[in-house]
């Protein structure tokens, strides 16, 4: 694992555990994208879940469908979680820009909300291995937070921490560089529930390897 990367990201998520759960779970266009991303795949599909915190609701919805899921996060809290919690997948503690991973071995991936400690470099870099991860025709479906920062410090849910993003127009520019078709996209505003949230814009993205 990159330790200079990854560890202020494990750090804060290692805090948060399953309290970060609770704040998101009830978010309706999170659940809308799964569902739309159920919808283009096939029976028993290999999906990466890049970041997939407890595991819930994203590795839990796809393995109750009966896809092969592997989860990974830098957070070994998070990794614990979901271990328990969706004993239907598979999970993994490292650094996704560091794991090897062959590449065509899965028919989809999901990355919610797990680029925003990244720099920019960085992930444009990861958007360009994940295409390669995929099958042609392979499906990601992308969420981020569409604001134009670069290594803010901010405070989530009582974590200081280093925010990185683009503009909606931006992010979606590239991810469509990264070998990418976009085929769906919801902006939306979302107020996760714990004490002084206040609604955040959301960007979710499915998208078709090119």
């Amino acid at each position: 694992m990159d330790e200079e990367h990854s560890l202020p990201a494990a750090k804060v998520f290692d805090a948060l555990g399953a309290e970060y759960e609770r704040a998101f779970a009830e978010s309706a266009n999170h659940h809308a994208s799964l569902h739309r991303l159920l919808e283009h795949i096939a029976p028993h599909s290999r999906v990466l879940d890049v970041g997939c915190g407890t595991g819930r609701p994203t590795a839990q919805t796809l393995a109750d469908a009966g896809h092969d899921v592997l989860g990974v996060d830098v957070s070994p809290v998070m990794v614990d979680l979901a271990a328990r919690q969706v004993p239907g997948a598979s999970f993994e503690c490292a650094d996704i820009r560091e794991l090897p991973l062959e590449e065509g071995s899965f028919d989809a991936v999901c990355v919610y909300f797990s680029l925003l400690q990244m720099s920019r470099e960085d992930q444009s870099r990861l958007l360009r291995k994940l295409g390669r991860l995929l099958v042609a025709g392979g499906h990601l479906v992308v969420a981020t937070v569409p604001l134009d920062v670069e290594d803010v410090s901010v405070v989530f849910m009582g974590q200081k921490v280093q925010a990185t993003s683009f503009g909606a127009d931006e992010f979606t520019e590239l991810v469509a560089g990264a070998g990418f078709t976009i085929l769906w996209q919801q902006s939306s505003l979302f107020t996760p529930a714990y004490e002084a949230a206040v609604a955040e814009p959301q960007l979710f993205l499915h998208c078709r390897r090119t």
